[in-house]
């Protein structure tokens, strides 16, 4: 018997909670039932909302795997179960989760890419704040610090996304019903990431989020849609132990993706490793590298005494056409910088275009699980 087919994903995605996905997606489940396909459900957050649990029913559910972390019982998608049912088609509500430790993995995107490895597809719901590249641009709309996060490679390799819409306003009645959350909750979330302005700001990202998805895929079927004055567009990133470095690469991913290019992460050090810098430092500068490899971004450490030489040596060599930096918030370089080198990269590249990324802090900006 051959193997199956790697499964296919589809994602519904909208800008809040309560715009309606998890409805859509056990719609369809729904649908795909009738028409003869074996459906289950991996795992259905239900959220006390009747019109939504309606939908479940006639679907088979796969009892949640119960975790023990530190004393306290977590339930958690059985990922072990839905593989050994191997039905055609699973239904996995909240994409971005963090599952609690002790978990056979940590993200449940990554039980999603184990079912599609084993040929079943899924159905399965987030909203566009999760999206990695976009934590900055959220971060300076809503005040809120987004935790779970999916790398857009993820979301990016769905067979289908599909953009589920409703107007803030329509929201909002919505939640002030008790339709959305329980009553105290809601009024909690309407004075937190609910506020009409944050919503409309979150509506128009994921719109544009979604017309830009559009534009790829109708790229990918015609490779002469594409724009040919992206198709040599080549983005450096310099990774140093400055905490905003993961701002910039977050940046500096998003406008590959745009445009095409391809994308370095680079480090320059003296010894060519992290082995002359403190713990600390070496800590922060590896994390960050992580980060970008997590990404799809390729990495290097660099050999340098001079960072700005090197830099700019490294992009003549490989063509690249646009370099990202970022002023530290102290105006002091790390440890291998003796200078400030913005200056000297500058004048060393005359022909790429450097882009020098501010960081748009906000007083009343907090960090808050999402």
């Amino acid at each position: 018997m051959s193997a199956r087919a790697r499964g296919k994903l589809k994602i519904f995605m909208g800008y809040a909670a309560g715009v309606g996905k998890t409805y859509k997606m056990l719609e369809e489940a729904q649908e795909r039932k009738a028409s003869g396909v074996d459906v289950v459900i991996g795992y259905f957050e239900p959220h006390g909302r009747a019109e939504t649990i309606a939908r479940t029913e006639g679907l088979e559910l796969i009892p949640r795997r119960k975790i023990d972390y530190r004393g306290t019982f977590f339930e958690e998608m059985d990922t072990d179960a839905i593989l050994a049912r191997r039905p055609q088609l699973c239904v996995v509500d909240e994409f971005p989760h963090t599952n609690v430790p002790g978990s056979h993995r940590t993200k449940r995107w990554e039980d999603v890419q184990e079912l599609l490895d084993q040929g079943i597809d899924v159905l399965t719901t987030m909203n566009i704040q999760h999206l990695e590249s976009l934590n900055d641009q959220v971060w300076n709309i809503s005040g809120i610090r987004v935790r779970e996060t999916i790398p857009d490679w993820v979301v990016q390799q769905a067979d289908e996304v599909v953009m589920v819409d409703l107007t803030p306003r329509a929201l909002l009645h919505r939640l002030q019903r008790g339709v959305v959350y329980e009553r105290s909750k809601a009024e909690s979330a309407l004075q937190n990431f609910f506020r009409e302005s944050t919503l409309v700001a979150l509506r128009e990202l994921a719109l544009r989020q979604a017309a830009h998805e559009v534009e790829q895929r109708i790229a990918g079927d015609d490779e002469k849609a594409a724009p040919p004055s992206y198709k040599h567009h080549k983005i450096l990133v310099l990774v140093t132990e400055d905490p905003k470095s993961a701002m910039l690469i977050r940046r500096a991913k998003r406008m590959s993706d745009f445009v095409g290019a391809e994308c370095f992460a680079v480090a320059v050090q003296p010894t060519g490793d992290l082995s002359a810098l403190s713990e600390e430092n070496r800590a922060a500068l590896d994390r960050h590298l992580n980060f970008a490899r997590n990404l799809h971004i390729e990495t290097r450490i660099l050999e340098g005494e001079n960072p700005a030489d090197t830099l700019v040596d490294f992009a003549r060599r490989n063509q690249v056409t646009q370099i990202y930096l970022t002023r530290p918030r102290e105006r002091k370089w790390p440890s291998v910088f003796n200078s400030d080198p913005i200056r000297k990269i500058i004048s060393l590249a005359k022909d790429t275009q450097i882009v020098i990324v501010s960081d748009r802090e906000q007083m009343a900006h907090r960090d808050a699980q999402v």
